[in-house]
Formats: C-alpha cells, sequence, structure tokens
C-alpha cells in the first residue's frame, strides 16, 4: 500500500488538463494545485492558522535549510514537521539538491553526492541520496523527492547526459534508502535539460522504479517561456497517468496556466511571497506594486475582485504606509493577499476543467491581467 495515491477525475476535453485527487495520510488534496513553499517550517510572514483560511492545501518545506537549521533530529524529536510546526495538513520536503547545486561557488560533485559548504558558518558538509532520505524521514513529511543533480541553463548535451544518468542512480539509491514507505511517498525527478531524447530516457528510466510519483526538475532554471512550455509539451504525456505530476519551482499565472494545459497536476513558488515583501502584489488586472507614490492616497483596496482577508479590510494607502514604515504588519498583508490570489487561481482553474471550459478562462483571465505589460518574474 502505497502512501499516496492520485484519483484521475476528469480530464478536460480540448487540453491535458487534469482534474483529480491526491489522497495523503494528512488528508485528500484537490489538483491541479499550488503549493505555498515554507523553506524553514514556515511560509514567511503567514501562520498555519491564516494559511488554513486561505485554504493552502499542501504546503513545501527545504530540507536543505532544515538539515542545517535547526536540524533534523530536533525535528524528529519533536515528533516531526507536522507536529513541529503545527500543520496537520499534507507537507511535501524537496531533496536539497536545488539548494546545494545553487551554491556553485562552494560545492563539489562526485559519484557519492556533493560536498558543500555551510552558507551559514562556512563548515564543510556532505549530502547525498541516503543522506537527503534519512533526512527526510526523519522530517515526515507525506511526500519526499529523490535526491538529484539540476544542470544549469544553458548547459551542454554530453553534461546533462552525464547528469540526468547520476540522477537516475541517485534515484534508485534514494528508494533503497527510503524507510518508510508506508507513510511517505517518494517522487522521482526527471530531467535531461532542454533535450527531448534525454527527457525521454530519464522518464524511461525512472518509470522504471514505479514510484508513486513524478517531478518535471530542470525548468523554471532560466530559460524562455516557449522553452519551458515545450519541453512540457513533449515529457508530461510520457508520465504515467495513474501517477501526479509536479512541476518545480514554477507560480506565476502564465505558467501556471501552461502547465494546467499539458496535464500538470501540482506547482510550487517562493513568488507570491517573495515578491509581496518588496511591495509587489498580484491583482486580477495585473502586478501591482502598491509601494509605489501613486497609492499614497488610494483607499480602494488592492483588488476589487478579491474578497481576501487583507482586500476586503485594508486599503493600498495604508498597506504602502506600512511597508514605508517598515512595519511587519504590511508585508503580511500583501504575502495573504498574494497567496490568496494564486489558490484561488488554481481553484476557478480546476472549476473551469469540470465545466471543460479551461480555453476560455484563461482568455478571460489574461484578458483583464493584461500578460503582455508583465515583467518576468
Amino acid at each position: 500500500m502505497t502512501a499516496v495515491s492520485y484519483e484521475l477525475l476528469k480530464q478536460d476535453k480540448k487540453t491535458g488538463a487534469r482534474l483529480g485527487k491526491l489522497h495523503t495520510p494528512h488528508g485528500v488534496i484537490e489538483t491541479p494545485i499550488f503549493m505555498p513553499v515554507g523553506t524553514q517550517a514556515t511560509v514567511k510572514a503567514m501562520s498555519p492558522e491564516e494559511l488554513k483560511d486561505l485554504n493552502a492545501q499542501i504546503i513545501l518545506s527545504n530540507t536543505y535549510h532544515l538539515f542545517l537549521r535547526p536540524g533534523s533530529d530536533i525535528v524528529k524529536e519533536a515528533g516531526g514537521l507536522h507536529k513541529f510546526m503545527n500543520w496537520d495538513r499534507p507537507i511535501l520536503t524537496d531533496s536539497g539538491g536545488f539548494q546545494v547545486f545553487s551554491l556553485s561557488d562552494l560545492r563539489k560533485i562526485t559519484e557519492e553526492g556533493v560536498y558543500f559548504r555551510n552558507h551559514l558558518s562556512g563548515e564543510r558538509l556532505f549530502l547525498g541520496p541516503e543522506q537527503s532520505i534519512e533526512i527526510q524521514n526523519a522530517l515526515g513529511a507525506d511526500i519526499i523527492m529523490a535526491f538529484d543533480e539540476c544542470p544549469p541553463y544553458p548547459a551542454e548535451r554530453d553534461y546533462v547526459k552525464k547528469s540526468l544518468e547520476r540522477t537516475t542512480r541517485w534515484a534508485e539509491r534514494s528508494l533503497q534508502a527510503h524507510s518508510r514507505p508506508d507513510d511517505q511517498a517518494l517522487f522521482g525527478i526527471v530531467q535531461g535539460g532542454m533535450y527531448r531524447d534525454l527527457r525521454e530516457q530519464s522518464v524511461q528510466e525512472l518509470t522504471e522504479l514505479d514510484l508513486p510519483g513524478y517531478a518535471i526538475g530542470g525548468l523554471s532554471v532560466g530559460e524562455p517561456k516557449e522553452i519551458m512550455n515545450e519541453v512540457l509539451e513533449y515529457t508530461t504525456p510520457l508520465l504515467p497517468v495513474n501517477k501526479p505530476r509536479y512541476l518545480m519551482g514554477v507560480g506565476d499565472p502564465e505558467s501556471l496556466f501552461a502547465g494546467v494545459i499539458r496535464g500538470v497536476d501540482m506547482f510550487d513558488c517562493v513568488l507570491p511571497t517573495r515578491i509581496a515583501r518588496n511591495g509587489t502584489t498580484m491583482t486580477s488586472s495585473g502586478r501591482l506594486v502598491v509601494r509605489n507614490a501613486q497609492y499614497a492616497k488610494d483607499f480602494s483596496p488592492l483588488d476589487h475582485n478579491c474578497d481576501c482577508y487583507t482586500c476586503k479590510n485594508y486599503s493600498r494607502a495604508y498597506i504602502r504606509h506600512l511597508l514605508k514604515a517598515d512595519e511587519i504588519f504590511g508585508l503580511r498583508l500583501t504575502s495573504y493577499h498574494n497567496l490568496y490570489f494564486l489558490v484561488n487561481l488554481m481553484k476557478n482553474i480546476r472549476q473551469a476543467i469540470q465545466e471543460d471550459r479551461l480555453l476560455e478562462y484563461q482568455e478571460e483571465f489574461f484578458a483583464q491581467y493584461r500578460v503582455n505589460e508583465l515583467r518576468s518574474f
């Protein structure tokens, strides 16, 4: 019996979009879903109660950061990540691989794993498949990720081929090291860069492991959106129909629609909370930088079409004042709004799939959102 199972409820008649349910030890998740990122066992500026209030069904936490601080042993002693952070809904932890590979000047890749320097203390550390899975088993998330190598963009074909083959070997070792298959589902991560045949090779090798779910990694790493969509176009249909599909590191509305239309079920990104802390909000008519001087006497809500806590209670002028005064409440209000915006967008997308009108909804959404005026975050 696998810890997590996917139930396909409906496929959109005109696209590859799927409506489904993901059954986990901590509850059922309706897909397609956007997952807020709680890097250090907290979604920045948000309480668990607020996340529930805006109906976040699942959140993501970061293995690398929790390994460094406070340490997986402390989280395990607390009763696992759910108890430690007082969150009783599903959690997904990433493998730590992406963070380690982001430390390009501070790390060395070997077949065993990656030697790197702690970005906090400078201490030399090691993380490989066995260590990553041991940490994730201690953290106790519902969904855990195999340790993978995320090649940069652009990258030479030979490098990407060797990298994806190492990722397969690391996935095999991750599976062998996984000690809690009955209550934690281990997902594999498809790599292969922007090379079609390498993506196909990665899918073939990983699906032979018969894991409970598969992520598409190595995208949203600086490549143009057209290339990301092209890779999704030929990669997603190769993945098992009866397993969840997860596109890592994507959270802007344009990419969420593009992924859903191509058959992706799960997404995560720090985007909504990161830009919120800079005073940038996502609204139904596009990006709004509430810090800007033009909103100093604007007593309307961030978004007239939004019924979130922030928009029901506070004005642009007040939120701008808080942000300019470096008041924490300001970035709490913008973070709440941005997360609500994306969670609500995914709810509307699910409804549109149910009604076989996803393409029409996409057109309606972007007619108002003015996608051409958006800068690329």
